[in-house]
Parts: C-alpha cells; sequence; structure tokens
C-alpha cells in the first residue's frame, strides 16, 4: 500500500498518487453499502463517485458542510478511505478540510479522522487506524465524508472518486476461496 500520502503532517496531506495501490490484505467494501449525498448537481451525484471514471466527479450544490453517507446493512471493518481529487482541474471545488465520521447512523456519528488537503492532485490515502497500534480499523454501520471547506474558499466541492477498504477476512492471501473447517485449514498451505 502506499503512504498516505507525498507529504503528511500532523493531519495534512499533500501531492497525491497518480495510482491506485492498495494491499492485497484490503478489500473494496463500497459495493456492499448504500450511498448518499447531501447535494448534487444534476448528473452529478452518487453515481459519478462510483463509476471508476476519473473524468466525472460528484459536484455539491448547496451550503456546507457537504455530506457523503456511505450505510452498511450490517456492522463492517473499515480501515482506509481513498478519495481522488484535482486542485488542478478543479481549483475552488477542490476539498481542503475533510472530517471523516462513524457510528451506527445519523444519530451518533462521531469523528474519528480530520484532514487537512494541501492542493491535492490524485489518489489520496486516509488510514482510519487510531492512534493505538491494536486499533487497525473501524467497526462500523455507517462512514459519513464531510467536506468542511474548499481551496479558495470555494463554495460546492467536486470529489472524483471515492473507495472505502476493510481488511479481507481470509487468513491465507492470494488464496482466492476460504476454508470454513479447522480441519481445511490445517492442510491448506504447503511447508
Amino acid at each position: 500500500m502506499a503512504d498516505s500520502s507525498e507529504g503528511e503532517e500532523e493531519g495534512k496531506l499533500t501531492g497525491g498518487n497518480q495510482q491506485l495501490v492498495v494491499d492485497d490484505d484490503l478489500r473494496e467494501m463500497a459495493k456492499k453499502a448504500a450511498w448518499s449525498v447531501s447535494s448534487c448537481k444534476p448528473g452529478n451525484g452518487v453515481a459519478s463517485l462510483r463509476d471508476d471514471n476519473l473524468d466525472t466527479f460528484w459536484q455539491s450544490d448547496g451550503a456546507q458542510p457537504h455530506l457523503v453517507n456511505i450505510q452498511f446493512q450490517k456492522k463492517v471493518k473499515l480501515q482506509l478511505v481513498v478519495l481522488y481529487v484535482d486542485f488542478k482541474l478543479d481549483e475552488s471545488y477542490t476539498p481542503s478540510k475533510i472530517s471523516i465520521r462513524a457510528g451506527d447512523g445519523f444519530h451518533n456519528l462521531k469523528e474519528i479522522k480530520a484532514v487537512e488537503l494541501v492542493k491535492p492532485t490524485g489518489w489520496v490515502y486516509i488510514s482510519l487506524s487510531g492512534s493505538d497500534p491494536r486499533e487497525t480499523f473501524v467497526n462500523t454501520f455507517m462512514l459519513q465524508i464531510a467536506v468542511l471547506s474548499n481551496h479558495l474558499n470555494g463554495r460546492d466541492t467536486h470529489v472524483r472518486q471515492i473507495k472505502v477498504y476493510g481488511p479481507r477476512p481470509n487468513p491465507i492471501p492470494h488464496q482466492p476461496f476460504q476454508f470454513t473447517s479447522t480441519e481445511f485449514i490445517t492442510y491448506s498451505t504447503i511447508r
């Protein structure tokens, strides 16, 4: 997996990666979720965030904060949020302060990460790990990404892609299937 970005200070991310690179032990979780946004311009809604096309984008249409809500049917473990933003193309539409919140639903969301982006262009990696080394993921029903402010005091925002990753449940990497019985797991590798 790539580091958070080129330069990372206390909650500040600069740069961005042109290629999306994620560890093999992580899997994309967002397909299992219901997505919603606080507002959008016609033709620039949730579908533009999830279409794997860097030329399309979600564009908000309303007052800040601009929200992306990701709700799961059951509690999931989430470890990494990856955003594609492009300051060179979007200028004042580019997010500068982002808050990531988690909870059981809208009623009890708590901020778990606050990040400041400095003229990002490319994939920006935001780890959901806590300060305690044992906290490698967040166990939640809902994740909310809030764009608190934009570069150059822009009003609306552009986010081109969002990916959400959690740990792969398979304890044996590079194995396309998962054994469930202890006996099969015992004989699943060659020494």
